[in-house]
């Protein structure tokens, strides 16, 4: 990894291949190592780079609360550290994906294209929101341990839980080893994020929607909404998957990924 100094901030962060540049931005609470499958599929046909959001992974800077929009300007800053001026691709899971969305509403001169992975765009109902209010107070007083219990049990589908127990035991991993401040004042930020919604139709980038057949928390007819405000949008489910798609079945999701790069001339 490398590290990238933005304003009062190290970020961490993967850069591995030449060529257009494609940024992927991971869920809550996980890291950078959520795309290894992907990075190691791309590598060798653009520029791929996975950093570690801001409380996450091996980048500090967390305060009590994490906005999405002080998210989405680190990762605008990141590009201009990196001296990335050409149009990025942006591919999101989870919280990365609302990520995703937050940077073409912001700044969609930087998008080429866009990937979006198991997300939403609604904001939180009220239930929801106090829900990460709580699990946020939780985390601070019992660590991280409270997160992997409340999450893991809707992160995947039924054929992973069965057949791969490893991948359910390496996230469990990444989130046990998460920081508590981090996670906490993410899930204060997600907890008020805006609803973006109605800007799904100003999206004016190709767009791919992926979406695990037995995602819970991102349902499958949510997704094929989503995608179908989205103009010109491509929609792909993927047997076998829940909300981890890309680690689920990574390669279904490579193939779909790297068809979308290629058809856009995105990856050589």
């Amino acid at each position: 990894m490398a590290t990238a100094q933005i304003a009062d901030l190290s970020v961490f962060y993967i850069d591995q291949g030449e060529g257009a540049p494609v940024i992927f931005l991971h869920g809550m609470p996980l890291d950078h190592r959520m795309w290894r499958h992907q990075a190691a599929a791309l590598a060798g046909r653009c520029r791929v780079l996975i950093p570690d959001l801001r409380g996450f992974g091996r980048t500090g800077g967390a305060s009590d609360k994490t906005t999405m929009d002080q998210l989405a300007d680190d990762v605008l800053a990141l590009l201009d550290v990196l001296q990335i001026t050409e149009p990025a691709t942006i591919c999101g899971l989870s919280m990365g994906g609302y990520l995703s969305l937050l940077l073409a509403k912001k700044a969609p001169e930087r998008l080429r294209a866009l990937i979006l992975c198991d997300c939403r765009s609604q904001a939180d109902v009220p239930e929801a929101a106090a829900n990460r209010l709580t699990l946020a107070d939780r985390v601070l007083t019992d660590g991280p341990r409270v997160i992997a219990e409340s999450m893991l049990p809707r992160l995947f589908g039924s054929r992973t839980n069965e057949q791969n127990p490893m991948a359910v035991d390496q996230v469990r991993d990444v989130i046990l080893a998460g920081s508590p401040r981090g996670i906490a004042a993410a899930q204060r930020g997600m907890a008020e994020r805006p609803d973006l919604t109605a800007s799904l139709g100003t999206i004016a980038v190709p767009t791919l929607v992926i979406c695990g057949e037995e995602d819970a928390i991102s349902p499958l007819a949510e997704m094929q909404f989503l995608a179908g405000q989205i103009p010109g949008a491509e929609f792909v489910p993927v047997p076998g998957a829940g909300h981890m798609a890309p680690l689920e079945q990574p390669d279904a999701v490579n193939a779909a990924v790297t068809s979308f790069l290629e058809r856009h001339g995105i990856a050589s």
